[in-house]
């Protein structure tokens, strides 16, 4: 089973945080740290899923999505995004953009290995 996740972080405390919380799952991580590595790192790695910043400066999710979303190996890769609650305009955007799950920055950090086994691993609806 693949258990790579590509994570578009740059804040090192963040991506620490990430981090402990997902690899003693048995979660592999690769990190990217700028808009140029999004492309490289998706394809080379072959991902489970991705985990995306919406609001991060060094890499523009947006940009990043429209990059997945042109990659027809891609298209289907489940994908995790957070975001400040207050900005609907992303939440709504990255949902067009393909985006499956999106949440508050809040929730990401408290529910970071739950939220990232539903992703990998979604229950059929009506279960969980």
């Amino acid at each position: 089973m693949n258990t790579t996740i590509v994570v578009a972080v740059t804040d090192i405390f963040f991506y620490t945080k990430v981090r402990d919380a997902l690899r003693p799952q048995g979660y592999t991580l690769e990190r990217i740290r700028n808009q140029d590595e999004v492309a490289e790192k998706m394809t080379s790695t072959q991902p489970a899923a991705l985990i995306l910043n919406m609001n991060d400066l060094a890499v523009d999710a947006f940009k990043a999505l429209e990059t997945i979303q042109s990659n027809p190996a891609l298209r289907s890769l489940p994908i995790l995004a957070f975001a400040n609650h207050e900005e609907v305009d992303t939440w709504r955007r990255a949902k067009e953009l393909g985006v499956t799950k999106v949440v508050s920055r809040n929730e990401f950090s408290a529910r970071t290995k739950d939220l990232v086994d539903e992703l990998i691993h979604p229950q059929p609806a009506g279960q969980s």
